[in-house]
């Protein structure tokens, strides 16, 4: 195979280590995904999901602020229970950073977890951090329009940039995307509009909670090189199982690769 045709492919990484062993010694990057461990009490492979708040938070904490130095725009998907303690941190990182800008959005699904004695949660918060001057592609996200979709003729014909509410519903049971073998998973479609939305195709991505391995299903459509690390051993081995990952030996932590034609 020539060098030519090699540079042609997309290289995907996966890496059993903990992140932030991986955040402070990789090269940066363009986008990093963010899904971090909901601290609600999922009954994960190996991972305590039961830590104290105090700790969570700071751990949390340590964990933004390390990945914004090494990505151009930083995308955070959590649970709404830490929606106050996210607040303060994103404060505080904007005032470390005064050319770090971040941006509020929201995921909302109709199929939430049913409460009859309150209001069901039925949104999951997702804020983007974004280094001033950094470019994002609107137009790559683009949907159609109100008035496409109901014969206007006064429409946009490439359709119109979507909001800031990402109405995508929740991976349940049922759902094609749906690997049993973890307790959490986000939509496919949101973490492409994410990736879209932030990086041209050959842009590096990179997922310090692999988890299922969404982020990388949706690369290898966008055409994305990427980074996956994981700390649980069972989860990285569904994931190299599933696509078709080979071991790289680098003398550190364990890692696979896979490239895409």
């Amino acid at each position: 195979m020539t060098p030519e045709r090699i540079a042609e492919m997309i290289k995907h990484r996966l890496i059993n280590d903990d992140c932030l062993n991986v955040l402070r010694s990789m090269e940066r990057v363009r986008m990093i995904f963010l899904d971090p461990p909901d601290n609600i009490g999922l009954d994960y492979d190996s991972y305590d999901d039961t830590l104290s708040e105090n700790v969570y938070i700071e751990w949390l904490q340590t964990v933004i602020s390390e990945a914004v130095l090494k990505a151009d725009i930083v995308w955070i998907s959590y649970n709404s229970t830490w929606t106050f303690d996210m607040g303060v941190i994103i404060k505080w990182l904007l005032s470390l950073h005064p050319t770090l800008e971040a941006k509020p959005n929201v995921q909302t699904y109709t199929f939430y977890q049913h409460n009859k004695y309150d209001l069901g949660q039925a949104h999951r918060p997702l804020i983007r951090l974004r280094w001033d001057g950094i470019e994002i592609y609107p137009d790559q996200v683009r949907i159609p329009s109100w008035r496409q979709l109901h014969g206007d003729k006064r429409a946009n014909p490439n359709g119109k940039v979507p909001g800031d509410v990402f109405d995508f519903p929740r991976v349940v049971g049922n759902s094609k995307q749906r690997r049993r073998w973890h307790p959490t998973q986000l939509n496919e479609l949101l973490v492409e509009r994410c990736v879209r939305l932030s990086c041209w195709p050959t842009d590096t991505v990179m997922d310090i909670f692999a988890g299922t391995g969404t982020t990388l299903r949706v690369c290898k459509k966008t055409k994305n090189p990427c980074v996956l690390v994981e700390l649980d051993e069972t989860y990285c081995d569904e994931l190299v199982k599933e696509h078709n990952m080979t071991p790289v030996y680098t003398g550190g932590a364990l890692e696979w690769e896979s490239i895409d034609e």
